[in-house]
């Protein structure tokens, strides 16, 4: 056995690298098309559509449930701060939804997850969106934050079991009328930016689960992956700004990134980078990992939040 890994260590790379070479011009020539006729073709008519969005009460969540409103779509919005849900609600209304209702919810209770969906369904008959937008960040070196074991589990549980949960209470519905599933990752997934480990370990959770779902699901329920660099929202203020180690990156509207996840989701998109400009990071990060690493651990040394000096 040991034999045959030997030979397939010095065999396999090679051969792949060719094939990788020799595959890679007619799959960009397939890709180009397959844009071009995604971008022309008229995309999914929303009108009527039943849409359930998790922390709909601000950011991306509550302008996505602006721009689903101006398309028609009959809106299930879900959060934790009703006031500010039912505020939204009633601009959505303004701006177009036939129908939009408020739901108190607590993703990371499993109970609160079966009861949203169970309610949206009761409530319109049917479920043809899930847009699982709920999560929070957390800064902190991991080192220096031994006491805050609960606020990182915290993270986990609404970032990645959230969206799990809603999930699996949403497919049977879904599967009935091929709806799609619009997962919120972020482009941290494949950044190691110092202060947001446990953040970004949730959004790698949650990418990986929902990938695997892709193939699972076949053509079955679409399944729209996005991830976001940095976007205008409750999550980027101050404190963020003081604590990350993230400095001078051009912040996008949260307008501007909804409207652009609606339209690739109606397009049937299987990812979204928002802004494009952000796929830059992912290329370093293949190519030259130990120089991004470098970069980050560099500013954390001269950050004036690190409590002591890191080698």
């Amino acid at each position: 056995m040991d034999l045959i890994h030997n030979f397939l260590n010095l065999i396999l790379p090679p051969i792949s690298l060719i094939a990788i070479l020799l595959m890679l011009p007619p799959f960009l020539v397939y890709k180009l098309l397959n844009f071009s006729i995604r971008t022309f073709i008229p995309t999914q008519n929303l009108a009527g559509k039943v849409v359930l969005i998790t922390g709909a009460s601000s950011g991306i969540g509550e302008h996505l449930a602006y721009e689903y409103a101006r398309r028609g779509a009959r809106l299930a919005l879900a959060a934790r701060r009703e006031d500010r849900l039912r505020a939204v609600v009633d601009k959505a209304l303004r701006l177009g939804s036939p129908y939009a209702i408020a739901i108190r919810t607590d993703v990371k209770e499993v109970a609160d997850c079966k009861r949203l969906v169970e309610e949206t369904v009761n409530h319109f008959g049917q479920l043809d969106h899930l847009v699982n937008n709920a999560g929070v960040v957390h800064l902190s070196l991991f080192e220096d934050s031994p006491e805050k074991f609960f606020t990182i589990r915290s993270i986990m549980d609404i970032n990645f079991w959230g969206s799990v949960y809603c999930t699996k209470f949403a497919i049977p519905h879904l599967r009935k009328g091929k709806g799609k599933i619009v997962v919120m990752s972020s482009s941290g997934t494949w950044f190691t930016t110092p202060r947001m480990s446990v953040y970004s370990a949730s959004k790698a959770a949650q990418l990986c689960f929902f990938e695997t779902l892709k193939t699972e699901f076949g053509s079955d329920i679409g399944v729209t992956i996005v991830t976001p660099g940095l976007i205008e929202s409750e999550m980027t203020g101050d404190q963020f700004w003081s604590k990350s180690q993230i400095k001078g990156i051009p912040v996008e509207s949260a307008e501007r990134c909804a409207k652009a996840i609606v339209e690739s989701v109606c397009r049937g998109d299987m990812y979204l980078t928002e802004p494009s400009w952000c796929r830059v990071g992912f290329w370093f990060k293949v190519f030259f990992p130990q120089l991004v690493q470098k970069c980050f651990h560099l500013t954390l040394i001269h950050s004036p939040w690190t409590s002591r000096k890191h080698n």
